[in-house]
């Protein structure tokens, strides 16, 4: 980044593999603290960025947590026991989010990014998103949400996600611009491996096809790509985890859980064969470079970048924090 700018200290909570560390490495940042409880992902943060999360977060007082600039986390998205009380930050309590409030209001950080999933927005009727809002406005806080799409940005997997930027009420921030769609369409043979060894092919008597793709050209010569999944067809009764995809278009949505055949990754007919995805083609479908190195467990691989945030979609948020000028000149406190 230019150099106007200090080095951002930056903590990372329910921070699995460091999908959160991964872009802010972008900007010259310093992770000064991460907590994670599930000790495999503990161990693949250690791996690649030489720092171990301490444990669940939950049994951290906030004062134990080092001063920072920005707070980062992908939080579960809970219920909160509103029930018409209205206490504010008191509502929160038995929640996740409570955790991060308390290290917010007790550490003040600039600026806060979080990440949930979609239906965050909707959930419980509105209320769990009415009431985060309601209690870092309360702790001094103006906040911006808004749903992203990964394959919006650079990456072929239909991923959307909830965006949550806040900004601390003394640097008089009233507008802040979510990042724009990037124009250049992508599609899942930008992510393939040329030799995928650990992803398993499906040979079964059950497979149907109900339509072939391919995608026209325009008067260029290129490709006209869908930008999002396109299924071609199914296994067994084409339930969750039994639909192929096409190449030409978008993966489904990389999942920690779920079943069928195609559990996490979905079914894609590639090269003529129907098959999931590999660990890598995963990372790659998040924006890890080839560099990242991954859990040597099938399972654990697929579940922990099901797990993460997509890194294209943050980096370009970031890019837009930054432009604000909250971190001009900032000082180490």
């Amino acid at each position: 980044m230019n150099n106007k700018f200090h080095k951002v200290r930056y903590i990372d909570l329910f921070a699995g593999i460091g999908g959160f560390h991964q872009a802010m490495n972008n900007f010259d940042a310093e992770c000064v603290f991460a907590s994670e409880w599930d000790k495999w992902a503990s161990q693949i943060y250690y791996s690649n960025y030489k720092l171990t999360p301490k444990g669940d977060i939950t049994n951290i007082k906030e004062e134990e947590i080092p001063n920072h600039d920005m707070l980062c986390a992908g939080f579960p998205c809970q219920a909160f026991s509103i029930s018409g009380k209205q206490k504010g930050f008191e509502d929160t309590r038995g929640t996740l989010f409570f955790d991060v409030a308390r290290i917010v209001k007790h550490h003040k950080p600039k600026v806060i990014l979080l990440e949930n999933v979609s239906n965050f927005e909707k959930h419980d009727n509105g209320k769990t998103l009415k009431t985060v809002i309601s209690v870092l406005k309360k702790i001094g806080y103006v906040i911006f949400h808004k749903i992203l799409n990964a394959g919006d940005y650079g990456l072929p997997q239909n991923r959307e996600r909830i965006f949550i930027v806040c900004f601390r009420n003394d640097f008089k921030i009233d507008n802040f611009t979510f990042p724009k769609p990037y124009e250049t369409k992508t599609s899942l043979f930008d992510i393939l491996e040329k030799e995928a060894l650990n992803a398993k092919v499906i040979d079964r008597t059950d497979i149907v096809f109900t339509k072939s793709f391919k995608p026209e050209t325009n008067i260029f010569g290129q490709l006209e790509l869908p930008n999002k999944p396109i299924q071609i067809g199914y296994v067994n009764k084409g339930g969750q985890g039994e639909r192929i995809y096409s190449p030409y278009g978008h993966a489904v949505t990389l999942s920690a859980y779920g079943g069928g055949v195609g559990a996490k990754t979905g079914l894609y007919f590639i090269d003529g064969i129907i098959r999931k995805l590999s660990p890598r083609e995963c990372a790659r479908l998040q924006g890890f470079p080839d560099s990242f190195k991954i859990d040597k467990s099938l399972a654990q691989s697929y579940k922990q970048f099901g797990n993460s945030v997509a890194v294209n979609v943050l980096k370009e948020i970031i890019k837009e924090i930054y432009k604000t000028n909250c971190f001009l000149n900032i000082t180490k406190t």
